[in-house]
């Protein structure tokens, strides 16, 4: 009954009530005394019964009215506090007193404990709640918008789960590309964390840190959809989780990069072997003095000449023999997306320092080299996974002794930047490049001169890994196809689908289709709602855009799930008003009272009513 009266037309109030049952009695009347007028003397009915009546058609329309609107109470203001998942009843004894205690169905069972199916019937039923204090892992999604009317939030967590808590992991990587995965675990000091690749060998290892922080290295060898695996091992190395790391592995156009070198040498020479294997369009140029290039057919470095191409690679004798009008073209090029990185090959002279100081950078001379090892795997197994089994050619066992690393020289320089971010690093920490913002490029500087030792010590997998990953963070960004997918996609729970077609549909991994629609209140992220039923791989279709997700199970990462409960609940409780700032001696708001005990009442006085007017109590003979 009182659904319908909340479904009820806004126009239907109390006075509008009272109103058609007065005007009913009123009808009631008139016609009783219309029945008794028309009858003869010797068959009209004696005075009480009709005084009976008269009485009863007003009781019966009170009756009636209170069962519609029944009369308010005055409300009781208080704490409301609400048991989640992982709430026990130590918890719920150290917050406190409160007017009532309610347990949701995430809730374990608790005695004593109501349960309610959701916080919004609580809320209805505990009208002058002013505070609501959430205990355990906190509110899913289906509750947090019944604590958006002005209420108080507090929240108290329980612990989280051991394993994994926090992951960073790219959703959408260009084929032959490395990837790094990392994230943070709990309760697992000493422990180490893996990576396996989808045919579940390891691809890299390490160690967690004090804060139980890790990240780990892949490789996205073929496109399409890839599901790596995280291993996380405790330190007696006992297997304590294993979570789903889903990949998309793209086919990227592949960069257009432009070589110009002071001079030959073989760091140019496998760089540009190593580019044609990798499929990369790479044009060369050559200085050898007098004016006299090698590589291929020479170029104006002008503003259209640089537009064709996604990345510059100049050494600093390049640099500097450029004139002002080719400089200012590069820097304008930059400026407008194109990326730069500066080999230091010898010394730097003060002009080739104030020309790096002009693009951010303070590097000094480096007139001394250094030798220095890369960092690499520290297991044979995942070294291996990374090489791979070889070509058809040149095909690799899988128990094939892995090359060691071979020393490799670099300039001893310091550079220096603001807003500098690292290209790599050696095993003993040592920068060796650094890039930097430029407009809309990225400018870097690189002090490795013999980077191709890797490739004559058959670590072609080290040294591509090296140089692909240098030319992708500086290469022109490229427009990435990827619809926005809210939050960690999970059977049973709200994902949203942002940036999607009118007549968008998800087909899942039976391949049946669902259509969605869009919220109107998401605005121009034209968001859809979807609620998976099945775990895998799903495909999103909007218009003639394709793109698969990945959806986990219910019971998967259970420690991803209670942080993102945890940090969405945090963000609630800080937007919502504090409990001390509201009124102490306000009043709290009346609410509607029961309203079966008038329903009853109506009933049997409108049966008593119906039986009377058809009996012959109080007619003449």
């Amino acid at each position: 009954m009182s659904a319908s009266l909340s479904a009820a037309p806004g126009f239907i109030t109390p006075l509008v009530t009272a109103c058609v049952l007065a005007f009913a009695v009123l009808l009631g009347w008139a016609g009783v005394l219309v029945r008794q007028w028309r009858a003869v003397p010797a068959q009209r009915s004696r005075a009480w019964r009709i005084a009976a009546l008269v009485v009863a058609q007003p009781l019966c329309a009170a009756l009636l009215y209170f069962t519609l609107w029944p009369p308010t109470l005055p409300g009781k203001a208080g704490t409301l506090i609400v048991a989640t998942g992982g709430t026990s009843r130590q918890a719920l004894g150290e917050v406190g007193d409160a007017s009532a205690v309610v347990a949701l169905p995430e809730a374990p069972a608790l005695a004593g404990v109501v349960r309610t199916p959701d916080l919004a019937t609580a809320l209805r039923q505990h009208p002058g709640v002013r505070e609501v204090r959430i205990v355990g892992a906190g509110l899913s999604p289906r509750d947090r918008d019944a604590l958006r009317g002005g209420i108080a939030v507090a929240f108290d967590p329980a612990p989280l789960p051991r394993g994994l808590v926090e992951l960073e992991a790219p959703q959408l990587v260009a084929t032959g590309a490395g990837f790094q995965v990392g994230g943070r675990t709990n309760d697992l000091r000493g422990g180490y964390a893996e990576l396996l690749d989808p045919g579940r060998r390891r691809v890299d290892r390490v160690a967690l840190d004090a804060q139980g922080r890790f990240v780990v290295n892949g490789l996205a060898r073929m496109p399409g959809a890839a599901v790596f695996t995280l291993r996380l091992r405790d330190g007696a190395q006992r297997v304590v989780e294993d979570v789903e790391v889903p990949v998309l592995v793209e086919s990227l156009p592949a960069p257009r990069v432009l070589v110009l070198a002071g001079a030959p040498g073989p760091e140019v020479k496998y760089l540009r072997r190593w580019a044609r294997d990798a499929g990369l369009s790479m044009h060369t140029q050559i200085a050898v003095g007098g004016g006299v290039q090698l590589g291929d057919a020479p170029l104006a470095l002008n503003a259209a000449t640089l537009g064709r191409f996604d990345l510059v690679i100049v050494d600093e004798r390049v640099l500097s023999s450029l004139g002002e009008a080719q400089r200012g073209a590069l820097n304008e090029a930059v400026r407008n997306g194109l990326g730069l990185l500066v080999r230091v090959t010898a010394g730097l002279s003060e002009t080739d320092r104030r020309r790096l100081l002009a693009l951010g950078f303070d590097v000094s001379d480096g007139r001394d080299t250094l030798v220095m090892r890369l960092a690499t795997a520290s297991e044979d197994d995942a070294i291996r996974a990374r090489i791979g089994p070889g070509t058809r050619d040149a095909p690799r066992a899988h128990d094939a002794p892995v090359d060691a690393l071979p020393e490799l020289s670099r300039r001893d320089v310091r550079i220096s930047a603001n807003d500098g971010v690292d290209l790599a690093r050696a095993a003993d920490g040592a920068v060796l490049g650094r890039w930097r913002a430029h407009g809309r490029g990225r400018v870097g500087v690189w002090v490795v001169g013999d980077s191709y030792r890797l490739a004559l010590a058959g670590r072609d997998d080290v040294y591509g890994q090296l140089w692909s990953g240098t030319l992708a963070t500086l290469s022109r960004a490229q427009k990435m196809s990827m619809l926005p997918i809210d939050g960690d996609p999970r059977v049973g729970r709200r994902a949203a689908l942002c940036g999607v077609a009118a007549d968008a549909k998800v087909s899942g991994p039976g391949g049946h289709a669902v259509g969605i629609a869009r919220d109107p209140a998401t605005g121009t992220r034209a968001c859809a709602a979807f609620w998976p039923t099945q775990a895998g791989w799903h495909l999103l279709q909007s218009g003639d855009h394709l793109q698969p997700f990945h959806v986990r199970t219910v019971t998967a990462a259970p420690g991803l799930l209670a942080s993102e409960t945890r940090e969405a609940m945090l963000r609630l409780a800080a937007a919502a008003p504090v409990a001390s700032a509201q009124k102490t001696d306000a009043v709290a708001p009346r609410h509607p009272g029961a309203r079966w005990p008038w329903f009853l009442a109506w009933l049997f006085a409108s049966g008593a009513l119906w039986w009377f007017e058809r009996s012959r109590s109080g007619r003449r003979a």
